[in-house]
């Protein structure tokens, strides 16, 4: 089997991402059938920044199949701290496991590590550029609440410019029928130009406004927060400026659609108020078990282990 990494959303078509979505509803409902998938196999999660949800899942992921996890969570525990470069820690990291999934402060660096790895890549969350497992994770989501993934209207609310799951969001979105886009974030935080200029070329409809409010959530199907992501600002100023502009609480949520859902790619700061929780339209914990599943079909893909004889 030729190696394969995954870098973006995009680099599984349509039909792939459809398939793989299938093979992870198939894990969520049989899930004794892939407990020994991967026996033998190990997964290395290379974690140059924070995170919880993310490198959990991965670990969570490779253990439900009958795997293992090693890696680090933390650089400077690591001999990056040495000076080590990428390329030489992914080229050791071949020896010790099967596969990879690198979460890095810089653009492009799992990319990097793709060009000197004997194994898998999985880019999981560089910079502000891409996270495609949160993507599969969210339209895995999308699917199994909404029960389809064209005809939508989807809004994405909060820190648009460097959120990173937004733009990989609406990428892979992009690409099914009549996906229609509401942007909400103040002006300082709007989407890249580089995003919405592909929307126009691909005549994807989409509109830009500030305000949360019934006028702006009337006709959503989806609405997606993110919170203001402080470790992206050059200045506590500008953060702290920006990071209560938006707060979904239980009034806005009675002026909603009633089969709204709310997603979040965690963690939330104050974006979301805890009274929604409750809320029967709150997915963002949904979300969390839906990573694990999506991550176990991603891993089974990469690693050839996908089809039922193997």
């Amino acid at each position: 089997m030729a190696l394969r990494h995954l870098m973006s959303p995009l680099d599984l078509s349509v039909e792939e991402t459809n398939r793989l979505l299938d093979l992870a509803v198939d894990i969520e409902h049989n899930r004794d059938k892939y407990a020994h998938r991967c026996d033998g196999k190990k997964i290395a999660t290379l974690f140059y920044e924070p995170s919880t949800r993310t490198r959990l899942s991965f670990e969570a992921a490779m253990m439900n199949l009958g795997g293992k996890a090693l890696g680090f969570h933390d650089a400077s525990t690591s001999s990056v701290s040495k000076g080590e470069t990428v390329a030489d820690t992914i080229r050791l990291v071949s020896c010790y496991a099967d596969i990879c999934a690198m979460r890095h402060p810089k653009e492009g660096a799992p990319l990097v590590a793709s060009m000197y790895s004997t194994i898998p890549v999985i880019n999981a969350g560089d910079g502000g550029h891409q996270h495609p497992t949160q993507t599969l994770t969210d339209m895995l989501t999308i699917r199994s609440l909404k029960g389809r993934l064209e005809n939508l209207t989807i809004g994405l609310c909060g820190d648009l410019k460097f959120g990173r799951t937004v733009h990989s969001l609406i990428e892979s979105m992009s690409r099914y029928k009549n996906i229609r886009f509401v942007l909400i974030s103040p002006e300082e935080l709007r989407v890249p130009s580089y995003v919405t200029e592909e929307m126009k070329e691909k005549g994807i409809p989409y509109k830009e406004v500030i305000a949360l409010n019934e006028e702006t959530m009337k006709d959503l199907d989806v609405l997606y927060m993110t919170r203001v992501q402080k470790e992206r600002f050059f200045n506590e100023e500008d953060y702290v400026r920006m990071k209560d502009f938006y707060i979904l609480d239980a009034a806005k949520m009675a002026v909603a659609p009633k089969d709204m859902i709310v997603m979040h790619p965690l963690p939330r700061v104050n974006e979301i108020a805890p009274e929604v929780d409750k809320d029967p339209r709150a997915a963002y914990f949904k979300q969390v078990q839906y990573g694990v599943y999506a991550r176990m079909a991603l891993i089974l893909t990469l690693l050839g282990l996908d089809k039922e004889d193997k």
